[in-house]
This record gives C-alpha cells, structure tokens and sequence, in this order.
C-alpha cells in the first residue's frame, strides 16, 4: 500500500472544530437584533423557552433562558412579530447556530394591537369585565393605597390633590410603571394592599401612571396585572394614562378616572363643599324646626284647651268627698267583720268535745295495735316450731351413714384396680432399673476396664498423649489411684518389658454409687481400658 502524502495541515477533532467556530460566531456576533415572525414556540418544564424567528427564506433558531422569560411583558405566540436582541452561539450537538436571546418586545403598535384585542376578548369571554362585579367606592375613605413610581409626578398630583380637597392617609407602594418589571411589581402591590390587616389596611387603592406610547402602557395590560385588580377585595380606581389612553386594567376596574389627578378627586370628596353643604343643611334643618314648632304653638291655640288650674277642681272636689265619707266607712267595715267573725266561732266545736274524741280514737288504735302483735306473734312461733322440726340432727346422722357406706363401697371396688396399676409401675421400675445397671460404665469397670484422666480431668484416648502427662489419674470399678507415666521409647509396652516401667500407685479411692441415682455416662467420664 503507497503511503499517503505529506501535509501540514493539522488534524482537528469534530469538538475543536465546533468549539473554534463557536468562539468565532460569539465574538463577532456578540449582540444582535433580529425581527421575524415566532414560530414553533415551546416552553419546557425547565422554564426556559425554544422558538424559531423566520421570514420567508431563513429560519433562526432561538433560545431564551427561564430569567429573562419570566420578565417578557407579552406572552409570545407562534405568528406574532417580535424583535429580539442577544447574540449568537452554537450547539455542538447538532452542529446549528441559533440566537440567545436576551430580550424580546413585539414589532411595532401594530402587532401589539393585535395582541391586546386578542387578549381583550379572551378575557371577556371569561366575565372579567361584567359590570356586576364591580364594588362601589366608599364615600370617605380613611385610609387610600396608591400604586405608582414614588418619584414621579403622578404622585405628587395626588398627594397635592388629597391635601387640598379632604386629608386622609396615603400608603404609597413603590412599583415600577414602565419596562419589564413592571407588570410584576404592580400585580405585587395590589396583593400586597389587599393581604394587609388591621387598621393599616387601605379603603380605596389607586393604580396610577402619566401618559405615554402603548409600549410604555403596556404592563397595564398584561394579564397578570388585570386579574389582579379583578380579584381585588379593596374597591379600586385605574388612573393610567390621558383621558384618550385606554388599558385592560380600565375594564376591570371599580371606576376609571381620565388622569391621577381625576383619581384623587373621585376618591375624596372637597372639603370646603362638605363644609358648606352642612351649614346648609344645617341651616334648613333650624328652619323647618322652627317653623314645625310654631305651627304646633298655633294648633294648640286655636283648640282653647283650658287652664291647668281648672283640670284639677273636680279632682280635688272627689278627694273632699272621699275624705268625708272615710270614718263612716271604716266604723261600718270594723262592724261587719266583727259579725263575720262571731259567726265563725259560733260554728267551732268545744275543745274539750275535740280532745275526748282524739283520746277516744287513741285507745281504739291502741286496742287494735295490741290484737295484731298477739296474732303476728302467733304466727311467728308457729313457723319457727315448723323450721327446727326440719332441722332435728336424726335426719342429718342417716344421710351422712348413707353416703359413708357409699364411699367404703366405691373403694372396695376401687382397690384391686390400683393395687394393679401400682405393681405394674413396680415391674416397669425394676425393669429399667436393670437396663441401666447393664448400660452402666460401672458394669464394664468390673469387666477389668479403666478410665485414665490427666492432672486437668480430661480423658485421655491414646498412649502419647498419656506419655505427656505428668500424673495420671486410673478409675476402676472399686476406686482410683495415680500413677507416673514411663517417659520412655515410644510404643514400649510394660507387659513385654520393652520399655522400663516406673508407674507407682500412690493413692486410692474407691468410689460408690448412692442407692437412687443413676450411673454416670461413660462418655462423659473418661475412656474405658
């Protein structure tokens, strides 16, 4: 195979390549203004927003970051034309250039118009701007929350107005009026207004901006905006713009006024009227009392009622008389009781004739009382001779033979059957007890076998391990002795003299087993010889 000719070109890897263009597109292009029409509009969950802006022969793709969306003042829709503003980059990954866009405003009154005629009959269809919803504005307000710049005119025409009409409290909520916070800041202050409690909590609030181009009203238009002074609990006065300048806020409004300063006169009423008013009223109020009086002076008049002192003649005339017959009928009361009264006691009995029959009805209780202890007496014993004749000990004394001979019976019948079970308990015992015996590690000890155990107690199985000890403890059937084992040649046995034997018996201990307990487990105790 030829080798392939020399070059000095370097070798680029795809990600240099788009890296360098990248850096070349972002310096030269570093801020841009595009206009076209939006299409294929997507927002994804992240915020951030994916459009194209096209005109009839190119598509750009466009990128705007969740920060700058938030703050648009419209709502981007395919077909609309905007200008956008920002730079352009590159997206390695599928090898395309595309604007990021920094901001972004409708192109020209015209497409804002439209936008904001759409956005009218959306929210109209919705019953925002149904005039059943609108609150009436309190007629002296306390307290006016005002929504506005804090260092425009606007706010100073108010102010100035409050004062000089009807001073009340103003709260001021400082809000942008223009730009692409706008929007956010005035939705802000009417909630804000309407969450506040207590006394500080406005009666009337006030959204207010001087004139300007339809770019510059058009917070006012957003929807945000609008349905925050729909759902506003507070009445509210929109005060945007000249008299000829017309916002969405206007349509849901609870009164609209041509200019702020028309909003501070419609809020508060003058005062100097208000004065003039109650003197007036005041002054006709005198009047009609005066004049109702004196018609009530001449009515009373011309009806002739007589003198005061004349209406009591007749009273004191019937006192007179009443006081006149008084003894006579106080004599004639005292008699007439006093007939009533020996009446009365003419009809009474002699108290003497009351106590004989209250004595008399007194012995007959008595006789009567006595005659029925005698019987319930009576009665008494008889049933207590009936109850100890039941109770005599002859009965008691059979009943207990009965059942004594009942019970000698039951146990004469009773006794062979344990007398059987108990000897066949007996011979199961001894059987078992002679199964043991023969299981018995002592019954192979009186075979002639041994256990050895080293100094410890364990149980030694084999000759080197017994070669290793130093004392050696041997259990036979009649006892134990120790013994030194022969450090001798290993395998030497004792018995063919092979080895020299210098065990010697040192101590024994013949061991018994107690009647009653069983023998130990040979293989527990040791190994058998």
């Amino acid at each position: 195979m030829p080798d392939s000719p020399t070059t000095n070109a370097p070798e680029l890897t795809v990600s240099e390549i788009a890296a360098s263009l990248k850096r070349t597109i972002e310096t030269n292009y570093d801020h841009v203004r595009v206009r076209g029409e939006l299409g294929r509009v997507t927002v994804a969950r992240s915020g951030h927003m994916y459009a194209d802006i096209k005109d009839d022969k190119a598509v750009l793709n466009t990128v705007m970051w969740k920060g700058q969306v938030q703050r648009l003042p419209f709502r981007p829709e395919e077909g609309l034309e905007v200008v956008a503003e920002g730079k352009l980059s590159i997206y390695a990954g599928r090898s395309n250039y595309q604007l990021i866009a920094a901001t972004m405003r409708p192109a020209g009154a015209g497409a804002l118009m439209a936008l904001l005629e759409e956005r009218k009959k959306k929210l109209a269809r919705e019953g925002l701007f149904d005039p059943a919803h609108r609150k009436a504005l309190p007629y002296l307000p306390r307290t006016i929350g005002v929504v506005t710049s804090p260092t425009g005119a606007v706010i100073r025409d108010i102010l100035h107005r409050i004062r000089d009409r009807f001073p009340v409290r103003v709260i001021v909520w400082p809000a942008l009026v223009q730009g692409d916070l706008a929007a956010g800041q005035v939705e802000a202050g009417i909630r804000g207004f309407n969450a506040m409690t207590g006394a500080a909590r406005p009666d009337m609030l006030i959204v207010a901006r001087g004139g300007g181009s339809i770019e510059d009203l058009w917070p006012f238009n957003e929807e945000n905006v609008v349905r925050a002074a729909f759902e506003s609990e507070i009445p509210l006065i929109s005060a945007v713009g000249h008299e000829t300048d017309t916002t969405l806020i206007d349509h849901v409004s609870d009164a609209r006024a041509p200019t702020p300063t028309g909003a501070a006169e419609m809020a508060v009423p003058l005062r100097s009227e208000l004065l003039l008013n109650t003197n007036e009223y005041g002054a006709r109020l005198k009047r009609a009392l005066s004049a109702r009086v004196s018609g009530h002076r001449d009515r009373l008049r011309a009806a002739r009622l007589p003198r005061g002192e004349s209406l009591f003649d007749s009273r004191r005339q019937r006192l007179d008389y009443a006081g006149a017959a008084l003894p006579r009928a106080t004599l004639t009361l005292a008699e007439r009781a006093g007939a009533r009264l020996r009446h009365a006691s003419a009809r009474l009995p002699a108290p003497i004739i009351l106590i004989r029959e209250a004595a008399q009805r007194l012995t007959q209780a008595g006789t009567r009382l006595a005659n029925g202890l005698r019987v319930a007496t009576s009665g008494k014993r008889l049933a207590l001779t009936q109850t100890a004749t039941r109770l005599q000990p002859a009965p008691l004394r059979s009943q207990a033979r009965r059942s004594r001979e009942k019970l000698v019976e039951v146990a004469g019948r009773a006794r062979p059957s344990f007398q059987r079970i108990l000897e066949d308990r007996r011979k199961a015992l001894l059987g078992e007890s002679k199964l043991l015996e023969t299981l018995s590690y002592q019954a192979t000890l009186e075979r002639g076998y041994a256990l050895v155990r080293g100094k410890d107690g364990q149980l030694i199985r084999r000759s080197d391990t017994a070669a290793a000890e130093a004392r050696l403890t041997l259990s036979f059937a009649d006892g134990q002795v120790e013994a030194i084992p022969e450090h001798g040649r290993p395998g030497a046995s004792a018995s063919t003299g092979g080895g020299k034997k210098s065990a010697a018996r040192t101590k024994q201990s013949p061991r018994k087993r107690r009647p009653g307990t069983a023998p130990p487990d040979p293989e527990d105790q040791g190994t058998l010889f």
